[in-house]
């Protein structure tokens, strides 16, 4: 990827840090924090950073000083947010099936907690009655990549449905609580706009049915295009937010009071600010087929075992690269013991020999953060290259040691 590196290189790079290795870009990290900031003219605006989609300290605060408030799914993400500098008040907690002791670890912070069940809104009751609360409901409109990830419609287990909307009343009734706002997450990683409006006009007809709303949160799931290297389009983000703005201007004027609303995006904020370096160690071929063996096992990398993700990959040659244009079709694998364990399936890249590098692009989401010690392997560094385009170490390595630290 064009200047991503800054003045360093790859090879300069894993020579540091070892190999794997997550490369990130604070320029372009920035730029994407702006993108949506700029989304929607629409004054009472904020943007809520997913955590989940990146949860590095050093990053978070980058977040947070373009702008951004943020979004927690547990404890440790609330407590890491916390460490970043972001204030109570910055934080919404997205809570799924969570314990007792979770929730009053974010009430006793004074973040604003979303509940996505009866029971656990009678639960939140139960512990702090009189309280504000915070419910995600489930419109019937999904959309994403892959049937894992897509979080609406009528085969997912967040959310409650409207048609349950008497009970809600009946147990906010019953604590004293008041329903300050209303949230929804229809998917992730949608490429077209309209799937999203339509989420968003479902979502703000089930609100009509509560009169004191202080927000509104719509979700997130931009998308992001993984398949750069064959040319796929952009989201078009100044149409899909000319339609959302004049959606909730309109919206706004008919229920009569002013409303603030939230977006939640995550993967656009931080994938393509990533980069995942690793090193060809084997290269052999099992009947009929090339394997390039490397380093990036799915112990790194999850997305494309868990969701048959797509990926591009860049090519950084160990010695002076040959004039000849010549590709092969290969499998790009890792180093775990599974035969799922591929990288990339049957791509068309470069020759490659021992000892080359390779960048997976786009993977500053759902990279690291998903990452394990599958096989007692190490997780790797992280680093940052910063606006002035140096190197900086944001997470070590692991070691052996770090492995029996809990023993």
């Amino acid at each position: 990827m064009k200047n991503f590196f800054g003045s360093t290189t790859p090879q300069e790079l894993i020579a540091t840090y070892g190999s794997p290795l997550y490369a990130y870009n604070e320029t372009i990290l920035r730029q994407r924090c702006q993108e949506m900031k700029n989304l929607i003219s629409y004054p009472h605006f904020t943007i809520n950073y997913s955590t989940k989609a990146n949860s590095n300290l050093e990053l978070l605060k980058i977040i947070k000083d373009e702008g951004l408030n943020a979004d927690a799914m547990s404890p440790g993400e609330i407590h890491v947010l916390l460490a970043a500098g972001f204030k109570p008040e910055q934080i919404f907690y997205i809570s799924n099936n969570v314990s007792a002791e979770e929730m009053q670890y974010a009430i006793d912070r004074n973040i604003i907690t979303s509940v996505d069940s009866l029971s656990q809104l009678e639960l939140f009751g139960k512990i702090n009655p009189g309280g504000k609360v915070a419910i995600r409901f489930n419109p019937g409109v999904g959309a994403g990549h892959h049937e894992k990830v897509v979080t609406g419609g009528k085969k997912t287990k967040f959310g409650v449905s409207p048609e349950l909307i008497p009970d809600v009343k009946e147990i906010l009734n019953q604590y004293n609580l008041k329903l300050i706002g209303i949230n929804q997450h229809i998917g992730s990683l949608f490429m077209e706009g309209d799937p999203y409006i339509a989420g968003v006009k479902s979502l703000l007809s089930i609100c009509e049915n509560f009169t004191d709303l202080e927000f509104i949160d719509l979700g997130g799931g931009f998308g992001i295009p993984y398949h750069k290297q064959a040319a796929e389009e952009r989201l078009n983000l100044p149409e899909l937010g000319e339609k959302l703005n004049t959606v909730l201007t309109e919206w706004v004027e008919h229920y009569g009071k002013t409303i603030t609303f939230k977006i939640e995006p995550g993967r656009y904020i931080a994938a393509e600010c990533g980069i995942l370096l690793g090193t060809v160690h084997a290269i052999k071929e099992n009947y009929g087929k090339k394997y390039i063996g490397t380093d990036l096992g799915f112990n790194v990398l999850a997305r494309p075992v868990m969701y048959d993700a797509h990926h591009d990959i860049e090519i950084y040659k160990h010695r002076t690269p040959h004039t000849s244009d010549e590709k092969e079709t290969v499998m790009v694998v890792g180093n775990i013991c599974e035969s799922g364990d591929i990288i990339a399936k049957d791509r068309l890249l470069p020759c490659l020999a021992e000892n080359d590098m390779i960048g997976v692009l786009d993977a500053g989401a759902y990279g690291y953060c998903m990452a394990s010690n599958y096989n007692n392997r190490l997780r790797p560094a992280e680093i940052l290259i910063t606006n002035e385009g140096k190197a900086k170490l944001i997470r070590r390595r692991d070691t052996l040691e770090d492995l029996m630290r809990n023993f």
